[in-house]
């Protein structure tokens, strides 16, 4: 039987022969704490706020409707990380623009106009979450980034809270090529809304693909899980869920 060496809360996992080691971790220079807002979550989001703070947790792959929080929960899930000293920063990332056979240079303006279009949606959770002195912050100390996932390649990722959002636009070879940057005692969130997506032809993505293979129990043992949620999660407004239950009413 493997020897488990344990490391405080968090934890690197590396298969040899079949048998799990556990690595302890280069302790992260603790920062200055900051204020994360509470939020009226459903059940569901409390658990999986629960499961991506679970010490054995590395890479969640979630779906669910539009107004679902799935962006939210992961992003505060990270900060908590963060704040925590359990990750030395967070990243965010999603396809350059509506399409996953798209690239960054087909977006207005210079580079910094362009990484602006990344910006929206992760700050937007920023500021639901911290106060605009933290979020300033927090980018200054470059503990918080953004970054093209068609920029991945040939990056290394230790100890960061990496997010993929949107991920319903990219290719097979665009999330794995993600999944492949996390570096010891990293973890991974990938967000998707199936019904959302923007490739061609109706064509079924590289998410849906990953998320059925990690769908096992052997996935899980790694400290790899899926997540769905659905319509009772909503909470952007009733509006919304009403529209989306309409929606998956309407025949195929």
């Amino acid at each position: 039987m493997a020897k488990v060496k344990r490391a405080g809360d968090f934890e690197s996992l590396e298969v040899t022969d079949g048998k799990v080691k556990i690595h302890q971790r280069e302790p992260i220079k603790p920062k200055d704490n900051f204020y994360i807002d509470e939020l009226p979550w459903t059940e569901k989001q409390k658990r999986f706020i629960e499961l991506s703070l679970s010490k054995n947790t590395r890479l969640i792959l979630c779906k669910g409707p539009a107004g679902s929080s799935k962006t939210l929960t992961a992003v505060y899930s990270a900060l908590q990380l963060l704040n925590n000293s359990k990750v030395s920063d967070v990243i965010y990332m999603r396809s350059a623009v509506e399409s996953s056979d798209s690239r960054l240079g087909f977006l207005p303006g210079d580079a910094d106009e362009k990484l602006h279009y990344y910006n929206l949606p992760f700050m937007d959770k920023l500021d639901e979450l911290l106060s605009e002195e933290t979020v300033k912050k927090l980018q200054k100390e470059k503990r918080v980034s953004i970054h093209p996932v068609n920029f991945a390649r040939g990056m290394s990722w230790n100890s960061k809270a990496i997010l993929l959002d949107e991920a319903q636009n990219s290719s097979f070879r665009e999330i794995v090529t993600v999944l492949t940057r996390i570096g010891k005692y990293s973890r991974c969130f990938i967000m998707a809304d199936p019904m959302q997506t923007d490739l061609k032809n109706g064509n079924r993505g590289g998410f849906e693909r990953l998320y059925d293979a990690f769908d096992d129990d052997e996935s899980r043992s790694m400290g790899i899980h899926t997540f769905e949620f659905d319509e009772s999660d909503i909470v952007r407004s009733e509006l919304t869920k009403f529209i989306v239950t309409k929606v998956n009413q309407i025949p195929l």
